[in-house]
């Protein structure tokens, strides 16, 4: 039996309260602590790589912001395993610099990217839950770093070479451990736990315990927060239970099998859903791949 919940989980604040509602003041406080600055929202934007996620049945969820100073910042949940994340996250910063440079526009005028990535799966190896990722350049023989010079920091609106390149922040919640220690641990915490004690004392995270309250939750807003949370559930174990039964059967063909039965389950459920909803067959089968044939079964 999973506990029960106290708190509305981050995902539902990135998938829906801040979309819906406006309401930035938790994700600003986050964003701070983690990145150690003032930050400011100031719009929701929309890229290729997030514009359906906000009502698509996923694992994963994120969003796009344009800060006051603005930098573009990335934040995605992702709860199921992908061994191509660093990969795909590297692509998605990437893109993001593109679709965001104008014809003619000079290369310094480029905006900073931010990705920040909060994970519930084994990313990597590594004995830490936070991690960052910038690029500076050390020299080959006398080890020093190349820095900007002055003409430069006033032509690029940056101090160091590292506030121009695109920066990832991976936090493997799974992995955090015991009581916090900082401004960051306490949000980690939340996320890993769901709860919120009162000493904490990060920015806006008290204000995150005040209105990530489960229970003040309008009665309609509460049924499609379970019934999100539930899939998330739901996938969850399907991936598990798929990996698991090709485990068993001790062969690299049975792992391969058992995770294509899970998704091929995972795929319809999904569509039923969609059914359910009212979504047009065409969109349905679009979005999964499964023949007009096929839903009329489901």
């Amino acid at each position: 039996m999973s506990k029960e919940r106290k708190l509305i989980s981050f995902d539902w604040v990135i998938k829906r309260m801040i979309r819906d509602k406006g309401d930035f003041n938790i994700v600003e406080g986050f964003l701070s602590e983690l990145l150690g600055d003032d930050i400011k929202i100031r719009n929701i934007l929309e890229s290729e790589s997030n514009r359906e996620k906000k009502d698509s049945k996923t694992n994963r969820v994120d969003i796009l912001v344009e800060d006051s100073q603005n930098k573009l910042i990335i934040v995605e949940i992702q709860h199921e395993t992908e061994y191509d994340y660093l990969q795909r996250i590297l692509f998605g910063a990437s893109k993001l610099l593109v679709e965001n440079i104008k014809a003619g526009m000079m290369y310094g005028n480029i905006r900073k990217v931010v990705s920040v990535s909060i994970v519930y799966f084994d990313l990597g190896q590594g004995e830490d839950y936070a991690y960052v990722g910038q690029t500076k350049f050390i020299g080959l023989n006398k080890k020093d770093e190349l820095k900007l010079n002055e003409t430069q920091q006033k032509l690029y609106r940056a101090e160091k070479i590292e506030d121009i390149y695109p920066e990832y922040y991976l936090l493997k919640v799974n992995q955090f451990e015991g009581d916090p220690h900082n401004a960051i641990d306490e949000w980690i915490y939340f996320l890993k736990n769901e709860e919120i004690k009162d000493d904490f004392k990060a920015r806006g995270i008290q204000e995150a315990k005040k209105e990530l309250n489960i229970l003040k939750m309008p009665e309609e807003e509460r049924q499609k927060y379970e019934v999100y949370m539930e899939d998330l559930r739901y996938q969850a174990s399907m991936y598990e239970s798929s990996y698991k039964v090709g485990e068993m059967k001790g062969k690299k063909e049975g792992k391969e099998e058992g995770i294509k039965e899970g998704q091929e389950q995972k795929t319809r459920e999904i569509a039923k859903l969609l059914k359910d909803a009212s979504d047009p067959p065409g969109k349905i089968a679009a979005i999964t791949g499964l023949s007009l044939a096929d839903l009329e079964n489901l």
